[in-house]
């Protein structure tokens, strides 16, 4: 009797034990398998995260951080499996729908992550923004940028915020097939030292997959008591992932004009909304001008700040020039504020030839709004002081306005 007590007893206390050596903290076993994860540690952290879910099979964040951690090594089936099983224990946690979104549109099965937006849609009701802006990346991916553009529009006018909406925006104004006819008309005083300018032109704009947007502009000056016309052709093909390009090529009989002009620019966009920026551009005025300019551009809440340096080479010295310029969006992606500084002349300004002036300095303001989906309004002016000689200045005044019709 006292064996069969003694073996009881003994049984109790190795259950007892055995309990206690199981016995854990959920959340603390999520902390350490993150971190292991986020170190790049898969196996271990998944191992961690194995044993909580032994006991907590419903455990959302632990079968979220198993399915990511599975999507960032390529394996999205694993990743899905454990997707899954998130969502349906908590279906109306918005990281489990974001988690399964990203791996499924990772591996390119678009319409299974059509369906999973439209189950969050089903138990939420009404999409959360972050869910909204999911669908808004499926639908670029689907390469439909127009429906695209039209959610992250409505995000950004709603305040959502995520540091990467505007340069995103920005990339699909680029990708929409948006037709275009538009006008520009731009007036330069100089103050009595010569005559006026009068500027105008005209472009259209449209799209094709081999070139991206595509836009053909015809420029009529009158200047020095003569008049001239450039003719210009831009396109800005996609290149790479996060990638793409400005090709430009142009010219022109007038004298004040570049004879031939031409210019490339391979942009590729960082992460955290960062974008840089190389280029060359040629301007064959009297002279033959060679820039070499690069900038770089970010994004932040509702701003964009953007550096540019041009290097301007020539067989006694290097010019260097520089810009700075910020925009401040509004109601849209497509209304702003902008102010700029620079020294020099721009390497895309088509009307003055740089060898001309030793120095320029400017200031200029400018404002774009679009009025209605199809029409759009901008108008711009600036103040520059230019160094024609050591001893000789000249001040000018720009105004420009312009408009444009979609279609």
């Amino acid at each position: 009797m006292k064996k069969l007590i003694y073996l009881l007893l003994g049984i109790m206390l190795f259950s007892r034990a055995s309990q206690a050596q199981d016995s854990f903290d959920p959340d603390q076993l999520l902390v350490e398998a993150r971190e292991l994860i986020f170190d790049g540690r898969y196996f271990e952290g998944r191992k961690i995260a194995f044993r909580a879910l032994d006991k907590y099979p419903d455990y959302a964040d632990i079968l979220i951080l198993v399915g990511r951690s599975y999507a960032w090594e390529g394996k999205n089936d694993s990743s899905s499996i454990y997707l899954e099983r998130a969502i349906v224990a908590s279906p109306t946690y918005g990281d489990g729908y974001s988690a399964y979104l990203d791996n499924l549109m990772w591996a390119g099965e678009y319409e299974q992550a059509q369906e999973i937006v439209a189950r969050a849609a089903g138990n939420f009701g009404t999409l959360p923004q972050p869910l909204k802006y999911k669908e808004s990346r499926l639908l670029y991916f689907q390469e439909d940028y127009d429906a695209a553009y039209e959610i992250a529009d409505e995000l950004f006018e709603a305040g959502f915020e995520n540091e990467d909406l505007l340069s995103y925006m920005s990339n699909l104004q680029r990708l929409r097939s948006t037709n275009a006819l538009g006008f520009t008309y731009d007036y330069d005083t100089f103050y009595g030292d010569i005559s006026e300018w009068h500027t105008a032109s005209i472009y259209g704009r449209t799209r094709t997959r081999l070139t991206g947007a595509l836009i053909a502009r015809v420029t009529q000056s009158w200047r020095f008591e003569d008049t001239g016309t450039l003719y210009e052709l831009d396109a800005y093909p996609t290149l790479w992932k996060n990638s793409y390009a400005y090709v430009n090529i142009g010219g022109s009989s007038a004298s004040f004009f570049p004879k031939f002009r031409a210019g490339l620019s391979i942009y590729q966009n960082l992460p955290k909304a960062w974008e840089l920026e190389l280029g060359y551009r040629y301007l064959g005025f009297t002279e033959v001008t060679n820039i070499y300019t690069s900038s770089i551009g970010k994004y932040t809440g509702n701003w964009w700040i953007n550096l540019r340096v041009n290097v301007i080479p020539s067989t006694s010295s290097v010019g260097v020039s520089g810009n700075l310029q910020a925009r401040y969006y509004f109601k849209t992606a497509e209304d702003f504020f902008s102010i700029q500084a620079s020294t020099g002349v721009s390497p895309d300004e088509e009307s003055r030839d740089p060898s001309q002036l030793l120095n320029s300095y400017r200031l200029r303001l400018g404002y774009q709004q679009l009025v209605t989906p199809r029409f759009m309004i901008f108008g711009f002016t600036g103040y520059s002081r230019d160094e024609l000689s050591e001893d000789r200045f000249r001040n000018n005044l720009n105004l420009s306005v312009g408009a444009e019709y979609r279609f």
